[in-house]
């Protein structure tokens, strides 16, 4: 057995282990499948190589000790796994030259010292720098979820997070995508049950439509709580209930006595699963008829309202 405790989560490099054992024992470990080399230089312990943190792990070790991990890789190690954390993302300086090869994406960033924390032994961007760039680079509906999973942690507070990430959003030296991020921080509000609440969100806000209320209560006559409705216009009585194949998978018959016992209280109900999330027509369709029914010509929203340019750099 390899001495993996010289190393990171089940990672090592390959000149500690030869250093420990000798050159043939790392081979022998190599030939049977002990371990793994994901990249030159490094080591994996091969019964903990599909494991997120040995990866992100190996990747460092492999770069360098100067690189900080970053992106939704940091995220990840932050406890806001709504995007993959891998391929593993890791920031340099930018006299640093490292190229991204298969598996690690190398970015250059600034003030990389001042705003790391260590997680698992690795150097990662904090929190707050993590989430603003995000915002800022990172596909609208993802940056969301993991705003919203951010917002949600116990040890965070809300109000001075969202304070701090908008400070750094007008401070960012990078102009490119703060429009859309400081939108999407307007949007989160760490309430979204499962990330897929959260693209939903921005499916809705992106095509135009008012924000609804996530997870909003409908209360009985005697103010006892009945649903939590995944988004809702309340004042319209409209509902819009996510299906996710997780968490609904054998609930279809309990899930449509919900959406009847909603209709029969007054409430327009708008089913929606995945594929809508991918292309939202047939969303768009259902929501511009229940607004309408409702008074409200919904069809002069502006699809894609909020970005003036498809491309998230738009400001």
């Amino acid at each position: 057995m390899l001495p993996w405790k010289l190393g990171l989560s089940g990672a090592c490099r390959r000149c500690t282990l030869v250093n420990a054992v000798g050159q043939y024992s790392v081979r022998t470990a190599l030939r049977t499948g002990e371990a793994t080399s994901p990249w030159p230089g490094v080591l994996v312990d091969g019964a903990r190589a599909t494991e997120p943190l040995t990866m992100i792990s190996a990747a460092w070790l492999a770069t360098g000790e100067d690189c900080v991990v970053t992106g939704p890789t940091a995220a990840f190690l932050h406890r806001c796994s709504a995007a993959s954390p891998t391929p593993v993302h890791l920031a340099v300086p930018y006299e640093t030259r490292r190229r991204t090869r298969p598996g690690v994406v190398v970015h250059n960033g600034t003030a990389l010292v001042g705003d790391r924390v260590t997680i698992a032994g690795l150097p990662v961007l904090a929190l707050e720098r993590t989430i603003t760039d995000l915002l800022c680079t990172l596909r609208p509906a993802e940056a969301l979820a993991i705003t919203d999973q951010a917002l949600a942690l116990e040890d965070v507070d809300a109000e001075e997070f969202r304070l701090d990430v908008r400070e750094r959003l007008l401070a960012r030296p990078d102009p490119r995508g703060t429009r859309v991020g400081t939108r999407l921080l307007e949007l989160a509000t760490g309430l979204a049950r499962s990330p897929a609440e959260s693209r939903l969100l921005w499916t809705v806000a992106d095509l135009g439509y008012p924000v609804p209320r996530l997870n909003h209560p409908l209360r009985g006559v005697w103010g006892e709580e009945l649903y939590l409705i995944d988004l809702a216009w309340p004042e319209l009585r409209i509902a819009l209930e996510y299906d996710g194949y997780e968490t609904h998978v054998g609930r279809e018959v309990e899930d449509e006595l919900r959406a009847a016992d909603l209709r029969s209280r007054g409430w327009i109900v708008v089913r929606v699963d995945k594929s809508d999330l991918v292309l939202p027509v047939r969303l768009a369709v259902e929501l511009d008829d229940a607004f309408r029914r409702r008074g409200i010509d919904a069809s002069r929203r502006v699809a894609g309202g909020l970005r003036p340019r498809r491309h998230r750099e738009a400001r």
